[in-house]
């Protein structure tokens, strides 16, 4: 492998801070490897710990530099102890030589090497959603074939998707490493992912790709509350092993090294992303209550009070419309926006014969949230009468309409812009001829909790046994190998649905469509629900609007920010301010 094409070792002496050198003229030396999302320094090539703090103070802004394998961490802080602190994390190492292969190979996906600039974009959709710092895509793309810094990414199997990734670091050829050591950096999985084992893959082939090359071990930093990613390790083999690390204090690390009232943590996601938002910009929070995602913000004399993207800038005019969808649809209808034909359910005989007349209907409460009480594509009176009877106790009114063909598709409507996009799919399995389908499901739901901050989960009720049903199984089946299961007909993220951004490809028609129905409704904040065939063509109906869209569904897009934007504009840089007409 020609060296001069390995990645760059960026070296912290002296005046010179940022030097760039080949990895094999930094054998002896203060070793700053640059990873794209910063620099990774080896303290145990830092001649003194005064020479550590200074690269580390040298962070580029929007990076995230990691100091790793620090012996005298209080002697590094107390050269700077203003700007740095000790990162919460444990260091695990695995002896290559003890690693064994798994007995069974990944179903459902694949691993490789990164062989494209999309797939470069797809690592940073993944980055942006789990809150990691995004790299530049060149940057991959340029150090593709280096002997210092390897990327694998895990690649659906059905869709071609890009549904995880590592990064995997070899000492010796970043800088003439004499323990021929190697780690393991970034491991990320997409969050909307059904695939179990994308993580275990990822790191056993990282751990096999080290081993072939020789290196003696491998070594890694977890968060050291992160329980799911340690019992993952542990079960690999890595044992903790006493180094520390140290890094900047910056606005990306700000929860590292910032204390947080017990409040803060009870947020949920939907409300923890707006006050994440407002913090940075200096904007003050007043939790009211944690449980129930009430907070209020204040700003230069503002001052609005929210649940989670609710403000008190929705009328109760909004918010009744939004409650009945019933009245939702009439008032978008009359804009001209398409709704599918319903019928509220008065007498039995009426709706009988509604659900007769057609191939396949929905049956929903007039009120209610989260999917909650919502069954889909009930295709005869049978099945609609039970639908009925349980909606009906979530509300005493309940409706039935025709069924549309296709996907559900949410879309963020804020002050009458479209901010996000996402297709959200139903809740599913996958058998692996072991497993009863009560276990998968019950797997699937701890996936779904950790990956949604335990926002979305399978419930197992009516309408999921009359989905397996439909299919053919019951709870105590155990489906084979590979073998998809659609456990829930709505695609809602509370029932274990997942969502995926379509924003940059969705149809123009859809936009005006969705600006429309919040026009009508005069919401500044809402959840446009569409039923299309495909987000890149503009045929669609209308389902509902959500007068409380959860914002944390659709990241990286920045629909925090856009809300504050709409809340406090004076905060918008103004050229930001410019560009987007506030």
């Amino acid at each position: 492998m020609n060296t001069e094409k390995s990645a760059t070792v960026r070296l912290s002496r002296g005046a010179a801070p940022r030097e760039t050198l080949t990895p094999k003229s930094a054998i002896h030396g203060n070793v700053a490897f640059d990873c794209g999302w910063g620099r990774l320094m080896f303290g145990q090539t830092f001649a003194t710990a005064s020479d550590l703090a200074e690269c580390l103070r040298a962070e580029r802004p929007g990076q995230r530099d990691i100091a790793f394998y620090v012996l005298d961490p209080h002697v590094v802080l107390a050269a700077a102890p203003q700007e740095l602190f000790l990162d919460p994390s444990h260091t695990y190492r695995l002896e290559l030589d003890k690693y064994g292969p798994a007995e069974t190979k990944p179903r459902g996906f694949r691993v490789r090497h990164l062989d494209s600039l999309r797939d470069a974009e797809e690592i940073n959709r993944i980055y942006a959603a789990r809150r990691m710092v995004t790299v530049a895509p060149n940057f991959f793309w340029e150090h593709r074939d280096d002997d210092a810094i390897t990327y694998f990414v895990a690649v659906d199997d059905q869709t071609d998707a890009i549904v995880g990734t590592v990064t995997g670091v070899d000492h010796k050829a970043a800088f003439g490493d004499l323990e021929n050591g190697s780690s393991l950096w970034c491991l990320a999985v997409d969050t909307q992912s059904t695939l179990p084992g994308i993580g275990e893959a990822l790191v056993r082939r990282l751990s096999e790709h080290f081993k072939e090359r020789g290196c003696a071990y491998m070594d890694l930093s977890v968060l050291h509350d992160n329980k799911l990613a340690i019992a993952l390790y542990e079960k690999l083999g890595f044992i903790r092993w006493a180094t520390f690390t140290i890094k900047h204090k910056n606005v990306i690390n700000e929860n590292l090294f910032t204390e947080t009232s017990d409040e803060y943590d009870v947020l949920n996601p939907y409300a923890r992303i707006i006050v994440d938002e407002a913090q940075r910009r200096g904007i003050g929070v007043d939790i009211i209550d944690a449980e129930g995602g009430f907070f209020r913000l204040t700003h230069g004399g503002r001052s609005v009070a929210c649940r989670e993207s609710l403000t008190s800038l929705t009328t109760a005019i909004a918010m009744s419309v939004c409650d009945d969808k019933r009245v939702t649809c009439r008032i978008v209808e009359a804009r001209g926006v398409r709704v599918p034909q319903q019928i509220t359910v008065e007498d039995e005989a009426g709706a009988k014969a509604f659900v007769e007349q057609r191939d396949a209907v929905v049956v929903k409460p007039a009120r209610g949230e989260q999917g909650k009480g919502v069954a889909v594509g009930l295709k005869d009176w049978t099945d609609a009468k039970a639908a009925i009877d349980y909606a009906k106790t979530i509300c005493n009114d309940v409706i039935v309409e025709d069924f549309i063909a296709g996907v559900d598709l949410r879309i963020v409507v804020i002050n009458y812009r479209v901010v996000a996009a996402a297709i959200r799919k139903p809740a599913t399995i996958v058998g692996n001829g072991k497993s009863t389908v009560r276990e998968l499901i019950e797997r699937q739901t701890r996936r779904r909790l950790a990956a949604t901050g335990g926002e979305s989960a399978i419930p197992m009720d009516a309408e999921t046994e009359r989905c397996l049903a439909a299919a053919g199984f019951g709870y105590e089946d155990i489906p084979a190998a590979d073998v998809s299961i659609m456990v829930r007909k709505t695609a809602n993220l509370h029932t274990g649905g997942t969502i995926h951004d379509v924003t940059g490809i969705l149809h123009p028609a859809l936009i005006d469509a969705a600006v429309a129905a919040a026009r009508a409704i005069e919401i500044p904040v809402t959840g446009i629900d569409f039923i299309v065939k495909t987000p890149t063509e503009p045929d669609y109906w209308f389902i509902e609007a959500n007068e409380r869209p959860g914002l944390a569904n659709h990241e990286p897009q920045p629909t925090a920010a856009r809300f504050i934007d709409m809340l406090f504009p004076q905060t918008v840089p103004a050229p930001v301010r410019k560009a987007l007409q506030i």
